[in-house]
């Protein structure tokens, strides 16, 4: 492999210096523009308390947390906010756009619904929730099941962020035209000083005479 002279290089990025630009320019553009592409989704979300006075109750419920999260987004709940909402959805539709968490050593389970309508996102994840707790409460007969925090309406898209968007475009604009660079000088074959000269030909070089064209204090080319 040939080897690199990193002054060579640092000289042949400071002349590919607008070429630099032009491409972090032409990536950021195409990003932004990118952007108006991208459909919004809005995220709405809820959690549901399932609290209880006994010290039983309240151990017996944190080890079913888990079993909880899985009933909500079960087709027994989602059919019903479906019916409720007089959604034009399926089941398994419905469900990609519905998450459920559980909270670590707590009784509290967080329902999430995503959609493009921010209105919808919110009503799906309320009437989620209010599915939830009657059937929790049919299934396994506890009490004091309600819902901490309800769903509100979200006016900014969760999956558009242009600031962060713009940087990233910049980066990889960066990285590309760096890429770039670095091939067209490892590929550009031209003698750049008298000693890549004398490597070629194999023979001492006596002397160099100084490119009239050059500015002062450029570089000799080798003659």
């Amino acid at each position: 492999m040939e080897e690199i002279d990193l002054k060579d290089l640092w000289f042949f990025f400071k002349k590919k210096i607008g070429l630099i630009f032009i491409i972090t320019a032409i990536i950021g553009i195409i990003g932004c523009f990118s952007m108006f592409f991208k459909k919004p989704m809005y995220k709405s979300y809820t959690t549901v308390l399932l609290g209880s006075s006994d010290s039983t109750d309240v151990s017996f419920n944190k080890n079913l947390i888990n079993t909880y999260a899985e009933i909500a987004k079960s087709a027994k709940v989602l059919n019903q906010v479906i019916e409720q909402l007089d959604l034009d959805l399926s089941y398994g539709s419905l469900s990609s756009h519905v998450s459920v968490s559980a909270s670590t050593d707590t009784e509290i389970i967080t329902i999430v619904a995503v959609d493009s309508n921010p209105e919808l996102a919110m009503s799906v994840a309320n009437a989620t929730a209010e599915v939830f707790s009657r059937e929790v409460v049919s299934l396994y007969n506890v009490g004091n099941i309600s819902i901490l925090d309800a769903a509100s309406k979200s006016n900014i898209p969760y999956n558009i962020n242009i600031k962060k968007q713009i940087i990233i475009y910049i980066f990889i604009g960066l990285v590309l035209s760096f890429a770039i660079i670095f091939t067209l000088f490892y590929l550009d074959r031209t003698v750049k000083s008298v000693e890549q000269l004398e490597q070629k030909v194999k023979i001492p070089i006596l002397g160099s005479v100084q490119d009239m064209s050059t500015k002062k204090g450029g570089k000799k080319n080798a003659k």
